[in-house]
C-alpha cells in the first residue's frame, strides 16, 4: 500500500511539474533555451503526461472537447472562403474610401472591425485590415498608431458579442451550452458600450494629440506574410492599391461565403441544431468548389491553435486527476471566495486572462464555475481583458507585426496608452451590466 501510495505521489508530481512548465510557456510565448511557441509547448506538454503514465492515449482522446474543435475548424474554413474572395480588403477598401474625417473614419473602422469580429472571428479580422489601415493612414496622413491600437481593440471588444467570435467564446458556449441568442441578447449591450467608449477615447482621449503626422507619410514597405498558407512567402506588389498584393474581389465566392455564414447564424439562433455539426456542414459545402483548391483553403486553417487547444485540453485533464485542482477550488471556498459568483470569477478572469492569455484561463477556470450567469461573466471579462497588455491578445500581437513589416512601429507602451484605459472602461460596462 506505502508503495502504491509512493507512486501515485511521484505520478502527481511530474502532473505537477509539466502542468507549470506548460503554463510557464502561456505565459512567456514559449520556453527558454528551445525553439517552441505556445502550440509547440502544449503538445510537449501532452505529450509528456501521457508519456509518464498519468492518462492513456484513450484518456487523452477523451478529455479533448470535439464539438469546440470542430466549430473551431469550421469557421476557420468560413473565415478562409471570404479571406479568398477578397472580402475583407474589399470592406476596409470601402471603408477608408468613405469622405469622412479622423473621427468618421475611426467610428466607421471601429463598427466594421467589431461587427466582422463577432461573426468571422478577431484574428482573421486583425490580419486582413491591418495592411490596408496603413495604407489608409499613409494616405490621409493620420498618425497610424491610434488606428491601429483602435482596430485590434475593437476586434477583440466586437468578439465579445457572440459564441463564435473568438475561441474562447466557442468552448465557453460549448462546454456550457449556452443558448445563442440568449448570450447574444445580454452580450452585444455591453459590448456596443464598449465600442462607443473606444471610439471617444481614440476621438477625444489622449491618443486625439496625434491626429496627424508630417506631410511626408509613414513610411511603408513591402510585407513578408503568409501567403495562401505559407508561412514566409513572398507577397508582391499590388499595383492598383497600397503595396501589399491581396486576392480580387470576387463577388461570386464572397456571396457564397456570406449566405453560409449567414446560414449558420440563422440556425444558431431559431434552431436546436448543434452548432458544431451545423457549422461543420457549412465549411463541407464550401470545400465543394470549382475554384478554391481544398488544400488551398486548408492552407488558411490555424492548424496551431487547433494544437493548441487539444494539448491544453490533455494536460488540464491530467492535472484535474491530481485532484490538486478541486483542492485549490475547496481552499478557496473556505476563505469565503467562490469562483461561480460574479465578483471572483471577474477578478480571476481579467488576471489570468492577462497572465497566460485568454484561451488557456478559459480552460483553467471552466471547470469550476457553472450556470449561463457564469458563462456570460467569463466570455466577457476574459475577451475584453485581453486588450489590457499588448501580450493579452494574439489579435494585439498580429496588428503590432503586420504594422512592423509596413514599417510602423507599435511598442507595449503605445498600446498601453489606449489599451488600459479601453479595458478598464469596458469592465466597468461589464460590471453595471452584470449587475443590473
Amino acid at each position: 500500500m506505502n508503495q502504491v501510495w509512493q507512486d501515485m505521489a511521484g505520478l502527481n508530481g511530474g502532473v505537477l511539474v509539466i502542468f507549470v512548465l506548460v503554463y510557464a510557456g502561456m505565459i512567456l510565448g514559449g520556453l527558454p533555451h528551445v525553439k517552441l511557441n505556445r502550440a509547440g509547448v502544449a503538445l510537449l506538454g501532452a505529450i509528456g503526461v501521457i508519456g509518464i503514465g498519468a492518462i492513456s492515449t484513450d484518456d487523452a482522446a477523451r478529455s479533448v472537447d470535439l464539438p469546440t474543435m470542430l466549430l473551431l475548424f469550421s469557421f476557420m474554413v468560413v473565415s478562409a472562403q471570404m479571406r479568398l474572395g477578397g472580402f475583407y480588403t474589399a470592406t476596409t477598401r470601402g471603408v477608408a474610401a468613405l469622405p469622412l474625417g479622423r473621427t468618421g473614419l475611426l467610428g466607421a473602422l471601429i463598427a466594421v472591425a467589431g461587427g466582422l469580429s463577432a461573426i468571422f472571428s478577431n484574428d482573421i479580422i486583425c490580419l486582413a485590415m491591418t495592411p490596408v489601415v496603413v495604407q489608409l493612414c499613409q494616405q490621409r496622413r493620420f498618425h497610424p498608431v491610434p488606428f491601429l491600437v483602435g482596430l485590434a481593440c475593437a476586434a477583440n471588444i466586437g468578439s465579445a458579442a457572440t459564441l463564435i467570435g473568438n475561441p474562447q467564446n466557442m468552448l465557453i458556449g460549448s462546454v456550457m451550452q449556452l443558448h445563442f441568442g440568449d448570450y447574444l441578447r445580454q452580450a452585444v449591450l455591453p459590448v456596443a458600450v464598449s465600442l462607443g467608449m473606444l471610439w471617444g477615447w481614440l476621438v477625444w482621449g489622449p491618443p486625439a494629440q496625434q491626429a496627424t503626422i508630417s506631410p511626408t507619410g509613414v513610411p511603408v514597405t513591402p510585407a513578408v506574410v503568409p501567403s495562401g498558407g505559407q508561412p514566409g512567402a513572398q507577397v508582391g506588389l499590388d499595383p492598383a492599391f497600397g503595396r501589399l498584393q491581396v486576392p480580387p474581389f470576387d463577388a461570386w465566392q464572397t456571396a457564397k461565403g456570406l449566405a453560409v455564414a449567414t446560414a449558420l447564424l440563422l440556425a444558431f439562433l431559431f434552431t436546436d441544431w448543434p452548432r458544431e455539426v451545423a457549422a461543420l456542414l457549412g465549411a463541407g459545402v464550401l470545400l465543394l468548389s470549382r475554384r478554391f483548391h481544398s488544400s488551398h483553403v486548408m492552407g488558411f486553417v490555424d492548424w496551431e491553435l487547433l494544437v493548441l487547444f487539444a494539448g491544453l485540453f490533455v494536460v488540464n485533464h491530467a492535472f484535474a486527476s491530481t485532484g490538486l485542482a478541486a483542492d485549490a477550488v475547496a481552499l478557496l471556498a473556505a476563505q469565503g471566495v467562490y469562483l461561480n459568483e460574479p465578483g471572483p470569477l471577474f477578478v480571476a478572469g481579467v488576471a489570468l486572462s492577462n497572465l497566460v492569455s485568454n484561451v488557456p484561463a478559459v480552460m483553467l477556470l471552466l471547470p469550476h464555475v457553472q450556470g449561463p450567469q457564469a458563462g456570460l461573466t467569463l466570455a466577457l471579462v476574459s475577451t475584453f481583458a485581453g486588450n489590457l497588455l499588448l501580450v493579452g491578445s494574439i489579435a494585439n500581437l498580429i496588428v503590432v507585426d503586420l504594422a512592423e513589416k509596413s514599417g510602423v512601429l507599435i511598442d507595449w507602451r503605445d498600446h498601453a496608452r489606449i489599451g488600459v484605459p479601453v479595458t478598464l472602461l469596458s469592465l466597468v460596462v461589464v460590471w453595471l451590466a452584470l449587475r443590473w
